[in-house]
C-alpha cells in the first residue's frame, strides 16, 4: 500500500471534517516507519485532496473534495448568518436583457421591436431582468379592483414565457424585482402559515408555468463576466437620481454594471487618476408609460444585450432606446 494510499483510507475514514493537520499526527503516531514525519503526512492528504499545485494535481486520480471549514479558533457560538453571493451567468457568448415587462400592462410594440432584434443577434442567453409581472392586486398601495387578479397576471406570463421560448430558444433567467417581492410580502402579511410551503414559492409557482428558467432571488448580483447587474431595488430607498439614473448607480455600486427598475435609458462613465474607466447603464422599460398612478414621468422603452468574450472577464454592452417601433 502506498502512502497515498493510506492517505485516502484514512481521510474515508475519519470524515471530511476533520482538520488536515490532526489527521497528519495520527497517520504519523500509528505509522512513524511508513511516513518521515507529520508534515510528510500532511502533504499526501494535501495530495489526494488537490491542494498541491496543478503538476501533482494532474498526476492525482480520484482526488478527495474537503470542504472549506470555517476558521474558529476561539469556538464561537454557530451563527445563522447568511452567504450573499452573487449569480454569475455562463456558458452564453450573448445574453438579451429585458426589464420591466409589468404583465399585463407590457407594450406590445416595444416588446415586438426587442424580440425581433434579439432574434436577429442570435443571443444564446436572455435576462428577464425584474419586475415582469406587476402584481398589481398584491400590492400594499391602493388596488383598483378592476385590474387584472394575481392569477390572470400568471396566465399572460405563462403565454409570454411560451413566446419568448419559442423566438429566442435560449436559457432564460428570470430575476425577481420589487414588483414580484409583494407575493411574498403579501404571504407573510396575509398567510403567514403558508410561508414555507414548498408549493406555495414563488419560484415554483414560476418554474410550473415557465419550464426550464432559472429563477434568480435574494435580491443577488448578477455577474455577466466583469459586468455586475441589478435590477435596481437591491440598495434601499432604491437608486433615485433626477437627472440620471446611470450615476446614482454608479454612486451606490462604483463598478461598471446596469439596472432596470427606473424604466429610463440612461448611461454614465467616469475615470479614477490610474485610468480606470468604470460605465453604468440603466434600461428603459417594455410596460405601458403612461399609468394611471403616474401619468407624467420621464420613462422611455428600451432594452439591452451583452457580449461576452471568452475569457470570463471582459464584455460589451449595448444598451438601446425604442422610439415609434424604432431601435434608436
Amino acid at each position: 500500500m502506498t502512502k497515498r494510499d493510506l492517505a485516502r483510507n484514512y481521510r474515508e475514514k475519519h470524515g471530511l471534517d476533520m482538520p488536515t493537520l490532526k489527521l497528519a499526527r495520527i497517520m504519523y503516531n500509528e505509522h512513524n516507519l511508513t511516513f518521515k514525519d507529520v508534515e510528510d503526512a500532511r502533504w499526501c492528504l494535501r495530495e489526494i485532496e488537490g491542494k498541491v499545485g496543478k503538476k501533482a494535481k494532474a498526476k492525482t486520480k480520484d482526488i478527495i473534495e474537503v470542504p472549506a471549514r470555517p476558521y474558529n479558533p476561539y469556538n464561537l457560538p454557530a451563527s445563522d448568518e447568511s452567504e450573499y453571493l452573487p449569480y454569475r451567468i455562463t456558458g452564453c457568448k450573448r445574453v438579451g436583457i429585458l426589464s420591466d415587462i409589468h404583465v399585463p400592462y407590457h407594450n406590445i410594440e416595444s416588446l415586438t421591436v426587442a424580440i425581433t432584434e434579439l432574434k436577429k443577434l442570435k443571443i444564446d442567453g436572455l435576462l428577464l431582468n425584474g419586475d415582469v409581472i406587476d402584481c398589481h392586486r398584491l400590492s400594499r398601495f391602493v388596488k383598483d379592483p378592476k385590474k387584472r387578479d394575481f392569477a390572470g397576471e400568471l396566465s399572460i406570463f405563462k403565454q409570454l414565457f411560451e413566446v419568448l421560448k419559442k423566438q429566442l430558444n435560449c436559457q432564460i433567467y428570470f430575476k425577481i424585482g420589487n414588483h414580484e417581492e409583494r407575493y411574498n410580502h403579501f404571504l407573510m402579511e396575509k398567510a403567514h402559515e403558508l410561508s414555507g410551503v414548498e408549493e406555495f414559492s414563488l419560484e415554483n409557482i414560476l418554474k410550473a408555468r415557465a419550464e426550464g428558467i432559472q429563477i434568480i432571488g435574494d435580491k443577488r448580483v448578477i455577474k455577466l463576466n466583469d459586468l455586475n447587474g441589478i435590477h435596481g431595488h437591491e440598495y434601499i430607498g432604491g437608486i433615485s437620481v433626477p437627472v440620471n439614473v446611470a450615476r446614482g448607480l454608479y454612486l451606490r455600486g462604483k463598478v461598471s454594471a446596469f439596472q432596470g427598475h427606473n424604466h429610463a435609458t440612461s448611461e454614465h462613465t467616469e475615470a479614477d487618476m490610474n485610468g480606470k474607466i468604470t460605465t453604468t447603464w440603466s434600461i428603459g422599460c417594455l410596460c405601458e408609460l403612461h399609468p394611471s398612478y403616474m401619468p407624467l414621468n420621464k420613462w422611455n422603452h428600451g432594452f439591452g444585450w451583452v457580449e461576452l468574450d471568452e475569457d470570463g472577464v471582459h464584455y460589451q454592452f449595448h444598451n438601446k432606446r425604442i422610439f415609434n417601433g424604432k431601435v434608436l
